[in-house]
């Protein structure tokens, strides 16, 4: 039983050395490439590590069972130079036992991982998602990212419109399952347009295969009018 824990704390040990390794080499290198990428948006080194505290875990989780399998392998290395593995064969412990050790903690580890490192890593990266948009877009108001998809919101000369898309491309100019709901200067909803996708060109979403409500009308369903031909509305 001794040698047990000995093991297990010598395994926890060498694995958590290992995960510090990896992720100081991950945050050095994420720290760096935010500052390269929004170096023109006035980010500094406190918001380069915000964004990298909150990138990082995402990267140590997927690589989680490389870390699992070199702290295995430094621990059998360790004990190997210190002849600590001798005197455990010697003193009549098969090399199956000695390894079940081990393979318990590392079960362990793997359960307590999915159920509390795995929620983390879901807000930080949702967390991250959020706060890298504002520093490319320069305004975190226009754009939020929910469970029901992406939400934009554009602002014209005539009222706002409130855009709400199941999917997008990474930089936001190709959207699918789209949504347009136009308000007023009064607050009042105008006109609501629902498009199977929308792309943005040069001064205008192009939408295909949309269908618009005028909100203004008795029923606005009887005036509604689908178009198969693309459509276009003011950019943001």
């Amino acid at each position: 039983m001794t040698l047990s824990l000995y093991i297990a704390r010598r395994f926890l040990w060498t694995v958590t050395k290992v995960f510090l390794v990896f992720f100081g080499i991950l945050m050095l290198i994420d720290m760096i490439e935010q500052l390269r990428r929004f170096s023109n948006r006035g980010v500094g080194l406190a918001e380069a590590i915000e964004l990298s505290l909150l990138n990082v875990p995402e990267t140590l989780y997927r690589v989680l069972p490389l870390i699992m399998i070199m702290g295995s392998i430094a621990m059998f290395l360790g004990l190997a130079r210190s002849s600590e593995l001798v005197v455990v064969r010697a003193s009549g412990r098969s090399g199956l036992r000695f390894l079940l050790t081990p393979l318990l903690v590392s079960i362990a580890l793997g359960m307590l991982i999915v159920a509390v490192f795995n929620p983390i890593v879901a807000g930080t990266s949702k967390q991250y998602e959020t706060l890298r948009a504002s520093y490319a877009r320069g305004d975190g108001s226009v754009l939020s990212v929910a469970d029901t998809g992406l939400w934009l919101r554009q602002g014209t000369e005539d009222g706002q419109t409130v855009i709400q898309a199941a999917r997008a491309n990474l930089d936001g100019t190709e959207l699918t399952g789209v949504t347009f709901l136009t308000f007023g200067r009064d607050g009042l909803p105008r006109l609501r347009i629902e498009a199977a996708s929308a792309r943005l060109e040069i001064g205008a979403w192009v939408l295909t295969g949309s269908k618009s409500w005028d909100l203004t009308a008795d029923n606005p369903e009887l005036r509604a009018s689908s178009r198969r031909t693309r459509h276009g509305l003011p950019r943001i």
